[in-house]
């Protein structure tokens, strides 16, 4: 090869700006440049409202999906809490994050979520390059301060901010993201209402505090409007998921617990419930964030169950001293269950963070587990029978 085709110095190298980079290559940062990553884009402008009514700095969240692709994003915050909020971090300002690619929202702990599943950790700065038009108005006291962008580029005279009076004195605090997907990244992909309710139910049976309402006003004919809120928490998870699946209780009731374990630097809450069917639906999530490929607290959950019930039939004479171990999937047709983990330093596995890995969550979970499932096994007679039922045809199939 001639000399000139194999020269490569720094006349060859094109840096561009970080904006220009994001809308290049949109799927590294929001998974894909189709419905997908619509949604993504929506749920980073999301983290830091959701993030503040966790922290009890404002009291919900507001999702509109507008006419002609727009969205609208509403926090009625940040306000200070009347009790000083929770111990979690404390979200950078949000014109900030939009604006700066070098700030970040606060790393990941228990008393944060983060809705994206990609984890760029760029959030609002994302969304906004990804936007063909974004404004973002904060109301404190008399003032209003607006921020406009174009493509993640700060627009106007004096931009990015300028300040408004407000009609009237002390209005209410509060937040309003207004922005339009660009068109030129993610074509005609528009956004689903029962993607997004999906995920912000799940926040709300996972974060009692939470308080998050989506609308629908695109066009009159699929006008809708729901509000995301469980005082519940997993044990509602679990009742959803079992109406979902058309199976009631077979037992009465949904058994749960949640608790603080120190030694995994987090907390553990669970809940379970057997049907009548023979299926088995385990969900579970770390931070919030679900893990569809399990990991080691799902590990747990399973290890928890097996152990408890195996306990149990051996007290009862179901399975004699000889007999091998009962097994998580001997005794798991028609459960539904919810294992849900918050720790501080979460460690995910895959580069979509699809399970979690952290050493010691697996124990913790699992002896947490099989104590409390086997107290409610010694309480209450109807959860009892279901499991006695349960382990009775697991020996019959095996010829026990």
């Amino acid at each position: 090869m001639s000399e000139d085709r194999t020269t490569y110095d720094a006349s060859h190298i094109q840096v561009l700006d970080p904006r220009e980079a994001i809308r290049k290559r949109p799927g590294m940062y929001v998974g894909a440049a189709d419905e997908r990553g619509l949604h993504h884009q929506l749920f980073e402008l999301c983290d830091w409202g959701v993030n503040e009514v966790l922290a009890g700095r404002a009291g919900r969240v507001d999702v509109t999906l507008a006419p002609e692709g727009w969205v609208r994003i509403t926090v009625d915050g940040p306000r200070v809490p009347p009790d000083g909020g929770n111990a979690g971090p404390r979200t950078p300002r949000l014109e900030a994050l939009l604006a700066d690619v070098d700030v970040h929202p606060a790393v990941w702990s228990r008393h944060s979520v983060d809705l994206s599943r990609c984890g760029s950790r760029m959030g609002p700065f994302v969304a906004n390059a990804l936007s063909s038009r974004l404004t973002a108005e904060f109301t404190h006291g008399e003032t209003r301060r607006v921020h406009r962008y174009e493509r993640g580029f700060a627009i106007g005279p004096e931009a990015p901010r300028v300040s408004e009076a407000v009609d009237g004195p002390g209005a209410a605090p509060g937040t309003v993201v207004t922005f339009r997907p660009d068109a030129e990244v993610f074509g005609a992909a528009e956004h689903s209402f029962d993607v997004l309710a999906e995920r912000f139910r799940e926040l709300a049976f996972l974060n009692p505090g939470l308080d998050i309402h989506l609308t629908d006003q695109r066009s009159v004919a699929r006008a809708r409007s729901e509000r995301f809120r469980s005082p519940g928490g997993v044990r509602d998870f679990v009742a959803f998921l079992a109406g979902r699946r058309a199976t009631v209780s077979v037992h009465g009731k949904v058994h749960g617990f949640a608790l603080e374990e120190p030694l995994i630097a987090g907390s553990v809450e669970v809940a379970l419930s057997w049907g009548g069917d023979h299926g088995e639906e385990v969900r579970g999530f770390a931070n919030s964030s679900p893990t569809p490929c399990g990991g080691t607290h799902v590990a747990g959950f399973h290890a928890g169950l097996a152990a408890a019930v195996d306990a149990f039939a051996r007290e009862r004479g179901l399975v004699s001293p000889a007999d091998p171990g009962l097994d998580a999937g001997q005794v798991s047709g028609g459960l539904t269950a919810v294992v849900s983990v918050k720790l501080d330093r979460p460690e995910f596995t895959g580069a979509t963070r699809g399970g979690l890995g952290n050493d010691g969550v697996r124990d913790r979970v699992a002896d947490a587990v099989r104590e409390h499932l086997g107290a409610w096994l010694a309480e209450d007679p109807q959860l009892a029978a279901t499991v006695t039922d349960r382990v009775t045809a697991a020996r019959g199939a095996l010829g026990g």
